[in-house]
């Protein structure tokens, strides 16, 4: 598993049309787009593919059509995460059978369950799953961060076999990698913090911008994971303004503005969700155009 996950996931987005139905030819071409520029595996329905206001039969489509769409030719996460056990237990029996290679799940929010609670959670989600669970960290968005320790003892489950860190925190992902089992992953949930995260013993990330740039953004990973600092650092510092435009008006919004400057799919997302200026889709298509 840690050779499959390893490297460059891709956060999908979630492609719309106008009048807000799903828009399976913008997904088609999105696949397209980022197994052409190299990435490792895909990430579907997580924070970028809008999975609060996707609901259940519609993500079911997308993830009947992703697994025709890909055949055999890289693995395929599915998001599958929230604040109901249940609810969840009885998704993991709906999907059972699936060709997926792993489950993406956020921690619980709102809810702000315990430490403990959090163990409860994910052990029961561990147990029931036929596929290996990624942890999903990112407390800004949750309102409950997942503890260092707290992951390590999760990391002893048989079936939890890596964390998504959005965390922000560097100290508590150092903690994480400094004392994770070998085939545990340590997963950037950050574009930003990637290169740190890789330095610090991580074995990759599960990227926003590689919806819109994967040659570039996998050209850094690949040669920080091989040990080239300076031409890592390098690649990294031409990143830097589009890890900014591409939370400039939050996200998926502004990534589906990268995507609408490359004709790739259009800007619309589900309320309470604003699509993006043209302001915004302008400036990534004079980066995309000069």
């Amino acid at each position: 598993m840690i050779e499959k996950l390893s490297g460059v996931g891709v956060a999908l987005a979630s492609p719309m049309n106008d009048d807000l139905s799903l828009d399976f030819e913008g997904l088609g071409k999105l696949i397209d787009h980022v197994i052409e520029g190299g990435v490792n595996y895909l990430v579907l329905l997580g924070t970028t593919g809008e999975s609060p206001t996707i609901n259940w039969d519609e993500q079911l489509q997308m993830l009947d059509f992703c697994i025709d769409k890909l055949g055999k030719s890289i693995p395929l996460v599915f998001g599958l995460g929230g604040n109901d056990t249940s609810s969840l237990l009885k998704k993991l029996d709906e999907v059972k059978g699936r060709k997926i290679d792993g489950i993406l799940s956020a921690s619980p929010y709102y809810n702000k369950p315990s430490q403990e609670g959090i163990i409860a959670h994910y052990s029961a989600l561990a147990d029931k799953s036929t596929f290996p669970i990624i942890v999903y960290n990112v407390p800004h968005r949750t309102a409950s961060n997942v503890a260092a320790a707290t992951m390590l003892k999760l990391a002893e489950h048989p079936n939890i076999v890596g964390v998504k860190e959005a965390s922000g925190d560097l100290n508590q992902c150092q903690a994480i990698a400094d004392n994770k089992p070998s085939d545990f992953l340590l997963i950037s949930g950050d574009d930003a913090l990637t290169r740190p995260i890789l330095t610090m013993g991580g074995e990759g990330v599960i990227s926003v911008l590689a919806n819109a740039y994967p040659k570039a953004f996998c050209e850094m990973v690949k040669e920080t994971l091989a040990g080239n600092s300076k031409q890592g650092e390098e690649l990294n510092e031409k990143l830097i303004p589009l890890y900014e435009l591409s939370i400039k008006e939050g996200n998926p919004s502004s990534i589906k503005a990268a995507l609408t400057s490359m004709n790739i799919c259009g800007t619309s997302v589900r309320m309470p969700l604003l699509p993006a200026s043209l302001e915004l889709t302008n400036e990534f298509r004079n980066l995309t155009t000069n």
